[in-house]
């Protein structure tokens, strides 16, 4: 069940960008960056809970998911650490993935060769 849930999750996420793609003039990086903002709203108002609870990697893994750990990273380090927690928070809970992207990122233009399509 927990597939079926992760799959109806990330699968509605991936159907409202699509959505939005198409009937609107957003680019792509503005509908990802909204992903982002939108998860951190609903993680500090406390909705993106109950959804990454039921939908599992279906919610975490997405942009939403991003915003969602960047507000919880917040959310927990102000309550231990005050208002430094503003400011270190958001960067101690997401510090894996932000690594992962820039390490994989340099390791594929290494072996790969980047360039324009010609």
């Amino acid at each position: 069940m927990q597939y079926l849930n992760a799959f109806l999750c990330g699968g509605i996420l991936c159907a409202i960008g699509q959505i939005l793609i198409d009937k609107t003039q957003l680019t792509p990086a503005r509908i990802l960056t909204g992903y982002v903002v939108a998860g951190v709203i609903l993680g500090a108002v406390g909705i993106y809970r109950p959804i990454a609870e039921w939908g599992g990697a279906g919610a975490t893994v997405p942009l939403t998911g991003f915003g969602y750990a960047l507000a919880k990273g917040v959310r927990e380090s102000v309550a231990r650490d005050g208002w430094l927690g503003v400011f270190t928070g958001g960067l101690t809970a997401t510090s894996a993935g932000i690594t992962a992207a820039v390490v994989f990122g340099v390791l594929m233009a290494a072996l790969c060769r980047p360039g324009d399509k010609r």
